[in-house]
């Protein structure tokens, strides 16, 4: 391992992923929920910085989606860095820096902004104490009065079971050689988990949750394990003492990153919502809440002088709120569920909530209009959005104005994710320049978008040409279809693209320039 990775893991490449909960629009409604004020997204210039971006994905899509935001990110790896710079010259992207600093290079720089969010996801639980210190520093040192940190980290005591058998893991994978690769040692630790998993072991025993962890730790991408569980440094956080170290950035805890965790009539039970609601200690009580639900993950939103709305300006901002919806109306389930219990959404409430939005982005404002949700009232409309969000179905947004310039952005970074997918599965999502955030986009559907964009008058014969062309084809049970099976496969998921994906992108600004109706290509073809 290179003498200047200070015990991360930098010979396996981190996961081209996208985190939701870094989008600034997310961030800004998650802390609205908490009636706090967190920076106007309709003012510019604005400052984002992401420490630990690992391959730039997350930043760079939302840089492409807000074009009034300057990104800065920083990864110590070079080898994400370039692939992270390239796709911004890919898409044209002239709103996002990136460097390969450590934290405490970046620290020293002077060339920084002050900025209104700094991010990061994970890597606080992945880094020395030293680093972790650089970070509060840089906060300290970087976040503007009224500023928002999201960060995520793991956490005490769902993390209790695993660390003592995740050392044992890395010594008896250390102990059969250092000359194993990255996806070597990868291999090599699961095999062990399942070989001590057939041993009868006492300590399986008295921790029976350990079995399900670990047999769905096999379905987590390789590269993320070893980012995960191979680090020299791996510390679950109380959050208690997470808040004390960001209260020497002065920093205040506003709540969750996650619209579900806002919901504690279906995470907790009577009982523990009283018992909890007689802690006056906010640390105190989370810490006391993360023992009852046994959390083994956070992710939470602070602030730098949390100023507090009033009822009327919590209104008003909510009012102004747009929202749109990633999923036909008739995809979105009618229930959800939390720790404890699983509630139906009120057909009501929810049916004419989302028809309103199945004709387009829509501000509260908008859909109070709608006489039936007039009715509701304003509390249960916010309630029922919160939950459609929780749901991921619903997204808040940004404001109307700009859009066409939002649109130009996101079209050319949505290209350059596209024109990737011709090769490999690597990136699976798109930029939206409705909600300023990403959406959930499978290979193959990039390429029927790059189709539709490509003005192709056959998508089916597109797609399965791309796909030979890279001596690719469909797979079903693990196993390559032949050629009737494959296009008729084809065929399907053309047709379900055309019936539930296509409408629900229109109207969050992925729409391709206007052409041929799905009728009408078919017909030529």
């Amino acid at each position: 391992m290179a003498n200047w990775s200070a015990g991360y893991v930098v010979d396996v490449e981190y996961t081209h992923g996208f985190y939701q909960e870094l989008t600034p629009s997310l961030l800004g409604f998650l802390a609205l929920l908490q009636g706090v004020q967190s920076p106007d997204l309709s003012a510019s210039p604005l400052n984002y910085c992401e420490l630990g971006c690992g391959q730039g994905f997350s930043t760079n899509l939302l840089a492409a989606a807000n074009p009034q935001i300057q990104f800065h990110a920083t990864d110590f790896n070079p080898g994400h860095i370039v692939g992270a710079q390239n796709l911004a010259q890919a898409a044209a992207l002239k709103n996002v820096h990136f460097y390969d600093d450590s934290f405490a290079e970046f620290l020293g720089r002077n060339d920084l902004p002050d900025f209104d969010f700094i991010c990061l996801h994970g890597i606080y639980s992945w880094v020395s104490p030293e680093n972790r210190r650089m970070i509060v520093e840089f906060i300290r040192r970087k976040l503007k009065p009224g500023g928002l940190v999201y960060i995520s980290y793991n956490t005490m005591p769902g993390w209790a079971s695993m660390m003592p058998l995740r050392r044992l893991l890395l010594e008896h994978t250390a102990a059969q050689g250092s000359q194993l690769s990255g996806p070597s040692r990868v291999t090599a630790f699961l095999d062990l988990v399942d070989k001590l998993g057939t041993l009868d072991t006492r300590y399986f025993a008295n921790h029976p949750k350990l079995g399900k962890r670990l047999e769905k730790l096999k379905s987590h991408n390789p590269n993320y394990i070893a980012h995960e569980y191979f680090n020299q440094n791996s510390e679950p956080f109380y959050f208690m003492d997470l808040a004390q170290d960001l209260a020497d950035a002065k920093l205040t805890w506003v709540g969750p990153a996650n619209a579900l965790e806002n919901l504690d009539e279906i995470n907790l039970t009577k009982e523990q919502r009283e018992f909890l609601a007689g802690i006056d200690n906010v640390a105190l009580r989370q810490t006391t809440r993360d023992h009852i639900v046994d959390q083994q993950f956070r992710r939470d939103i602070f602030v730098k002088g949390a100023v507090r709305l009033s009822s009327q300006q919590v209104r008003e901002k909510w009012l102004a709120t747009r929202f749109a919806l990633s999923a036909k109306g008739g995809k979105i389930p009618r229930e959800v569920r939390g720790l404890r219990h699983a509630v139906k959404l009120h057909s009501g409430i929810y049916d004419p909530l989302i028809a309103a939005l199945e004709k387009g982005p829509r501000t509260l404002r908008e859909i109070m209009a709608e006489p039936v949700l007039a009715q509701a009232g304003f509390n249960r409309l916010i309630q029922a959005l919160t939950i459609l969000v929780a749901l991921g179905v619903c997204h808040p947004g940004l404001p109307e104005h700009s859009l066409a310039e939002r649109k130009l952005q996101t079209d050319r970074f949505n290209r350059a994710v596209a024109d990737e997918s011709r090769f490999e599965r690597k990136f699976s999502y798109f930029a939206s320049p409705v909600t300023g955030g990403g959406i959930a986009a499978d290979r193959i559907s990039q390429l029927m978008w790059l189709s539709l964009h490509e003005k192709e008058p056959d998508m089916t014969r597109f797609v399965g040409n791309v796909l030979s062309a890279a001596g690719q084809r469909l797979l079903k049970d693990g196993k390559p279809l032949n050629d009737a099976e494959h296009e008729a496969e084809l065929r399907q998921r053309v047709a379900e693209f055309e019936q539930n994906t296509l409408g629900v992108w229109t109207s969050l600004g992925l729409g391709a320039p206007p052409q041929k109706s799905p009728e009408q290509r078919r017909l030529r073809a």
